[in-house]
């Protein structure tokens, strides 16, 4: 019989874990996460390394995230520039639609956020939150929600990079 202090002990070393093995299972992750991918190309037929997505702008990212809060897909625009974020994110504004349609939603779109490593930048994000990166039985459904995710993305920004790239000239 394992009572609820045990339990709940069991629960807590889940999710508490040292630096090197949170290291070790983010390794292990994204790891995997690169190899359920592998077979996957990018919509214009070259093979793409899915957790570094080549945005083909400095200054623009997309990342991805996993934790015990759920998992999301970031595209953010970095620009230290003002006028060039701003300028980059109008032009997002307008294809706003067709961002939706690959993705699947519209997503959160903020204008001004920041993080403790980052001030002043743009983010558009997909979420969801219905999956723990610390539960071993959420991998499949976050590794699903990211390659919907990365699949709709690419097929968008594959078409409309070029526009992004020129206004940034």
């Amino acid at each position: 019989y394992r009572g609820p202090q045990k339990i709940h002990l069991l629960f807590f070393r889940k999710i508490m874990l040292s630096k090197i093995e949170l290291r070790e299972k983010n390794t292990r992750f994204w790891n995997e996460f690169k190899s359920y991918m592998s077979s996957d190309r990018s919509s214009n037929g070259k093979k793409m390394n899915w957790l570094n997505y080549p945005t083909d702008i400095k200054y623009i990212f997309l990342r991805l995230e996993a934790d015990k809060f759920g998992a999301r897909i970031n595209f953010d625009i970095q620009a230290k520039d003002a006028g060039v974020r701003e300028v980059i994110w109008e032009q997002m504004q307008e294809l706003k639609k067709v961002l939706t349609d690959a993705m699947g939603d519209p997503g959160t779109w903020i204008f001004d956020y920041s993080t403790d490593e980052v001030h002043a930048f743009s983010r558009i994000q997909w979420e969801t939150t219905d999956v723990n990166f610390f539960v071993e039985d959420d991998k499949e459904k976050i590794f699903n929600f990211f390659r919907e995710k990365l699949v709709g993305f690419d097929e968008f920004y594959q078409n409309f990079k070029e526009i992004l790239i020129l206004l940034v000239k």
